[in-house]
């Protein structure tokens, strides 16, 4: 990722990756923070003293971290040899904030967001995933779970694993009459004419 790429030289010293869940935002922030060598910082108990004067990982902001703790944090980031990486889902404007320091630093944080993974993408982890189990599913089987299932790789990842557990424990094919029963789909959901 580029914005990722950019570092140390991140606007302030910060930068906020956005995400729906799923789509690698602590995958990521956790390869940045073992090559930057950061400290992970706890969010319900954050110790700024820990980030002083060096590259910190924050995560899961918009799920709560006191004001002035984030306050802090944001500001020792701007100092040399310090930096400070945060993930979240939603972008930092929305964020609560209920110094009015604090809300100016938020809106000026530079954010590159991650979108939901598109079909070629979950296409790809699916063939992946599939590979690793040694599973060779029917044609039909990809898209047929393209258009039904949850859009993130963790989702990819559970599906895979059913099919697997299903197959293994009845010993049939990975086909799409499979990943009807393992979706969940109704019989009068199925379009037959696909």
């Amino acid at each position: 990722m580029t914005a990722l790429d950019a570092w140390p030289r991140w606007p302030g010293g910060a930068l906020v990756l956005v995400g729906p869940e799923g789509v690698g935002k602590t995958h990521l922030a956790l390869a940045w923070a073992a090559s930057a060598k950061a400290v992970v910082i706890d969010r319900e108990a954050p110790d700024v003293a820990a980030a002083m004067g060096r590259p910190a990982l924050l995560e899961d902001v918009d799920r709560g971290v006191g004001d002035e703790a984030l306050f802090h944090l944001i500001n020792l980031a701007a100092h040399d040899g310090a930096s400070l990486l945060l993930t979240a889902r939603i972008p930092p404007a929305a964020w609560p904030a209920r110094l009015p320091d604090l809300r100016s630093r938020l809106n000026a944080l530079m954010v590159a967001e991650i979108a939901a993974p598109d079909d070629d993408v979950l296409r790809g982890v699916l063939r992946k995933f599939f590979r690793e189990r040694n599973i060779r599913p029917h044609d039909d089987v990809y898209p047929y779970l393209l258009r039904r299932m949850e859009r993130s790789i963790p989702g990819a990842s559970e599906i895979v694993r059913r099919l697997d557990e299903t197959e293994d424990g009845q010993m049939r094919p990975v086909s799409r009459v499979l990943a009807r029963e393992i979706l969940g789909d109704d019989i009068e959901n199925l379009d037959l004419f696909e």
